[in-house]
């Protein structure tokens, strides 16, 4: 099955990142995606190093990928012949009903008679392969079309034309999804000014951006481009302004906070949340240097032992890395679950922690 290459927020890129961080290797065939900052393409379970997502475009075909002028990767040969088993194959064609029909409500029980199947056959399919329901890609796909309608238009014909029925089926995804309120998610920051500086760290480029009344966000990245970009995104109608100055001490505070420091907790902080997120961060927050929590740990602690999966969406949709840190929360059988700024930095992050920890408690008395 072919399928033409979509822009970055459409629901079929989506799916097609899903593979490519799970390393799907059902989907070796059905596409192909390619690094612009190494010039190579490969399937999706390749086992090279994970890109970050703005360098990666989608093809597919590998001849389509060569075209463009991308050289097939040596680790994973794409260049070879795959081919797609049927679950794959009913993945990719339940994504393209969910983009086309992305506006217009239609429900999972619809996608699936069009494709001939079960919803539970489809479930299973999506958890199988991608870790995803069929309901939450649509709710995604949802919520991307909003933010994008918003932007021109009003939040009541955003929400339509978005494909929700309601302003509350609205109101109850943005909560998890946007982080604030539509109305919020529609102002963009309007009204405020936001003074950001970029520094080196010893996890790559980092990003400290501060309103009048605190910290709104923390995040790393390989190039200062693409965190200005990042950051200029998510308050797009906000006065953005270089201001190293003003944020010379917050910065030394996250820095130091790497060598375990903990006066990062008491900066100051300007969150846009749900009540919800806030209970969740909060609760980060209190998490130990040094050690960990799994999600549903987290989920216990704040009094909603039912609620992993949303706890694990609010650590993935937390705005400022280190002074809420969502890299100490991991799966309940101890392996390292996704984070924001990728899985390798919260790796460095937690081996760092315990070897502080470690070289503290072997230092010798000083009795």
């Amino acid at each position: 099955m072919k399928m033409a290459v979509s822009k970055r927020s459409s629901a079929d890129a989506d799916w097609r990142w899903l593979a490519v961080k799970n390393r799907a290797n059902a989907f070796d065939g059905v596409f192909f995606f390619a690094v612009r900052t190494t010039g190579i393409f490969c399937r999706p379970s390749c086992a090279s190093r994970s890109p970050k997502r703005e360098n990666v475009s989608f093809f597919s075909t590998r001849t389509d990928a060569e075209r463009a002028g991308f050289r097939p990767c040596k680790r994973c040969r794409p260049d070879r012949e795959y081919f797609p088993g049927l679950a794959a194959d009913l993945a990719a064609k339940a994504f393209d009903a969910i983009r086309r029909a992305a506006g217009d409500g239609t429900t999972v029980e619809e996608i699936c008679r069009e494709l001939g199947v079960t919803p539970g056959h489809l479930r299973r399919t999506f958890q199988t392969l991608l870790g995803v329901s069929p309901k939450e890609v649509i709710d995604m796909t949802r919520i991307e079309n909003f933010k994008e309608n918003v932007r021109e238009t009003d939040v009541t014909t955003s929400l339509y034309d978005s494909g929700f029925g309601s302003s509350r089926a609205l109101y109850e995804k943005a909560g998890e999804r946007l982080g604030m309120t539509p109305a919020t998610y529609k102002k963009g920051g309007k009204g405020e000014t936001i003074g950001y500086t970029i520094v080196e760290s010893p996890l790559g480029k980092l990003l400290v951006a501060a309103t009048e009344r605190g910290i709104c966000s923390v995040m790393f990245g390989e190039t200062e481009e693409e965190l200005r970009n990042e950051l200029a995104g998510e308050f797009f109608a906000a006065k953005i302004e270089n201001t190293r100055e003003n944020l010379k001490s917050a910065v030394t505070a996250i820095l130091r906070s790497l060598d375990g420091e903990t006066t990062i907790l008491t900066l100051p902080l300007d969150l846009r949340a749900t009540a919800f997120q806030m209970r969740v961060w909060s609760e980060l927050r209190k998490i130990p240097y040094g050690e960990t929590r799994s999600y549903a740990e987290v989920a216990d602690n704040i009094g909603n032992p039912k609620a992993v999966r949303a706890v694990a969406r609010a650590c993935a949709t937390n705005p400022v890395a280190l002074v809420t840190p969502c890299h100490r929360v991991i799966a309940s059988d101890g392996k390292l679950a996704g984070y924001r700024w990728g899985i390798e930095r919260k790796k460095k992050l937690l081996d760092s922690e315990r070897k502080s920890i470690k070289a503290i408690e072997t230092e010798p008395s000083a009795d």
